[in-house]
């Protein structure tokens, strides 16, 4: 049978309708919502901030969780709650988005990078402890993709040293590890609602902690070290008065952004549950082709899904990856690439002297790298033009 010739080469796409690799799902709830919000007068941290917040902690399983306006935010002030100080060393996943490094340089710390295990992404209690040394002060690991981290041998190899462990679940709020939500046991959790996370809020993310007087802290760092926000001080009940006990920032999430949340988290489970189908439809599909390699996952943790990354083994096709990137646009396909490595930056190299060829798993991994689309959204037949699209130029550009 003759192969399908790509659209890049003339041959007619999969789709004539472009896929975006990402689109927030949301409906008439979260409209009205932000509608009623609007109307209410009450646009900054108020009463949907507050529900917001009761229902993050009570899906994650913990007593507290602060709103922020973003997981850099909750990143930031988990650090500065932990402890982190000038001199300090923060271990984090070279495969990471430079959110973490940055946060660990802005408070005068040394980010440490280390490799992930190269079936999981994710770093591994073996790794992190061959990487801690007498400065270590905290360590941030990735929940890359959605996939939980081994969160139990993580923990144990952080509390034989006495450090503390704040987890960066940007990509798997939903996720659980045991039968335990992701941000039920680490010392702190930061997750994201940005606009292609599990849940959205546009701009948004949380902290959770098992410690509600770490979460306390976070709140009033969130607000300029306040012991009373506006919530407090301008309703009926409220006061004018308030002292600043620390220097804080400006950090809180506001209740346009929550009025879009509380429903956001209502679908939840809908949307996570939306996202593995569409991951079985992409590992049915894909399995089987030896020129990729399809993400893994384990039956001991419930994955978000919020990434499905193949990896193209290059040295099997007659097209690199940033090409067959190119060729998957051209047949109306969205894709993209998580993550470029942080000491791949110019500012990273210079400053922490890492060099390529540092962390062979990260830089690999990389370098083959494709997300694929999955979201709630996406329909079966949209999942299947993805599989067809990847299939196509497979068998187009094997050796």
């Amino acid at each position: 049978m003759k192969t399908a010739l790509p659209a890049v080469e003339g041959g007619e796409p999969v789709r004539e309708e472009f896929l975006p690799f990402a689109t927030p799902s949301v409906g008439e709830d979260e409209i009205a919502e932000v509608v009623e919000t609007l109307r209410s007068g009450w646009l900054t941290v108020g009463p949907r901030t507050k529900r917001f917040e009761e229902m993050i902690a009570g899906y994650v399983g913990v007593a507290r969780a602060a709103a922020l306006s973003s997981c850099t935010a909750g990143l930031h002030l988990g650090m500065i709650a932990l402890g982190v100080e000038e001199g300090d060393e923060v271990i984090l996943p070279a495969l990471n988005f430079v959110a973490g490094p940055n946060c660990a340089i802005h408070l005068g710390a040394t980010p440490v990078l280390v490799d992930v295990d190269p079936e999981t992404l994710n770093v591994t209690p073996e790794i992190l402890a061959a990487a801690i040394t007498e400065r270590t002060k905290l360590i941030v690991p990735v929940h890359y993709g959605g996939r939980p981290i081994d969160i139990d041998g993580i923990m144990e190899v952080a509390r034989s040293r006495g450090i503390p462990v704040l987890g960066d679940a940007a990509h798997a709020l939903g996720s659980d590890y045991g039968g335990r939500k992701v941000g039920s046991v680490a010392d702190a959790t930061s997750f994201s609602f940005y606009v292609t996370k599990g849940i959205t809020t546009g701009e948004g993310g949380s902290l959770t902690s098992p410690n509600p007087d770490l979460v306390e802290r976070v709140g009033v760092l969130s607000l300029h070290g306040m012991s009373s926000g506006a919530w407090n001080r301008y309703s009926a009940r409220g006061s004018w008065f308030y002292e600043i006990h620390e220097a804080g920032y400006k950090y809180n999430m506001n209740d346009i952004q929550a009025a879009i949340g509380v429903h956001q988290m209502k679908k939840i489970d809908e949307f996570r549950d939306r996202r593995e189908k569409i991951a079985r439809i992409f590992d049915r599909g894909l399995r089987s082709e030896e020129a990729i390699s399809v993400p893994s996952s384990s039956e001991s943790s419930g994955h978000a899904w919020h990434l499905y990354p193949i990896r193209l083994r290059t040295q099997a096709l007659k097209v690199d990856r940033d090409s067959f990137i190119g060729c998957l646009r051209d047949e109306g396909i969205g894709t993209s690439v998580h993550f470029i490595p942080v000491h791949y930056h110019d500012y990273y190299s210079k400053r922490l002297g890492y060099k390529r060829g540092s962390f062979p798993v990260t830089e690999t991994f990389f370098e083959h790298a494709v997300s694929l689309p999955i979201y709630p959204s996406m329909s079966d037949a949209d999942a299947n033009d993805v599989v067809e699209a990847v299939t196509k130029l497979l068998a187009y550009y094997r050796r």
